[in-house]
């Protein structure tokens, strides 16, 4: 699998300020990948006491049976991954409290782009940060992936997100997190984490809101945008009418089956 390079945060340490009541079911943060996974992740590790947090590695396929304790009823976790759907991780987590987080897809073309053009990246595709590359060939890349190097976006999308719907995952979009904490003193987003908790099997405290305002603190991610050491000028801001349209033909229906369109 490919490395990440990561520095660590102080989460668990800010964990300690609060009072922390034990799981009685094993949580899993399932992602794409690219789409607010630490995001997801430090905001609930703010309400899990740090012991039950399953620290060892992400939980992917290739690794799961190295990891399956994490998922155990008899030995609650807090644990996160991008684990595609399959036989195995659809009996490795079916009694687990199970979240399925998942970003637009045009929005992830360039997330994608950028995380791979970083520094912080090494999967063997350090030669795309040479500017011989266009931005028009690196999204490109991203949506209809690189032979024998990198999935397609229709893979991805179809493995570790359409396949898991359905089941017993609790749909969650990026968009929707980031949305409610611009605006974390309204009622709206006071329902929608109140539902993220019980969703996770927490009883919401009175003191959610700080919680969350530390674990979402951007310094806490070394996979933030802000945080990555990576030259994305050649990059735009938003997706390019071309590309959206790419990403239609690839994966038609996929954006009103998440729920963006």
């Amino acid at each position: 699998m490919p490395r990440i390079s990561m520095n660590q945060d102080n989460l668990n340490s800010r964990n300690t300020e609060f009072s922390q009541a034990p799981l009685t079911k094993p949580v899993f943060l399932n992602s794409v990948p690219k789409s607010g996974t630490h995001l997801m992740r430090n905001i609930i590790r703010m309400f899990v006491p740090v012991e039950q947090q399953y620290h060892n590695d992400f939980i992917q396929i290739p690794n799961l049976r190295q990891h399956t304790r994490a998922l155990h009823p008899d030995t609650p976790a807090l644990s996160w991954g991008h684990l595609l759907f399959s036989d195995e991780s659809s009996l490795a987590t079916s009694l687990s409290h199970h979240i399925l987080l998942v970003r637009d897809p045009y929005t992830w073309v360039l997330a994608r782009a950028r995380f791979f053009l970083s520094e912080n990246f090494d999967g063997n595709l350090a030669h795309l940060r040479v500017r011989q590359y266009s931005a028009g060939d690196l999204m490109n890349m991203m949506i209809f992936g690189i032979h024998g190097k990198a999935p397609t976006m229709h893979d991805i999308y179809t493995h570790n997100a359409a396949a898991w719907l359905g089941t017993h995952v609790k749909l969650y979009r990026y968009e929707d997190i980031v949305s409610h904490l611009k605006d974390l003193n309204s009622q709206e987003s006071e329902v929608y984490f109140a539902r993220l908790l019980q969703d996770c099997g927490i009883a919401v405290p009175d003191d959610w809101r700080e919680r969350v305002i530390i674990g979402s603190d951007k310094a806490q991610s070394s996979t933030s945008r802000d945080n990555l050491d990576v030259d994305d000028s050649r990059l735009p801001d938003v997706l390019p009418d071309a590309q959206k349209k790419l990403v239609d033909y690839a994966v038609p229906g996929l954006r009103a089956l998440l729920g963006y369109a």
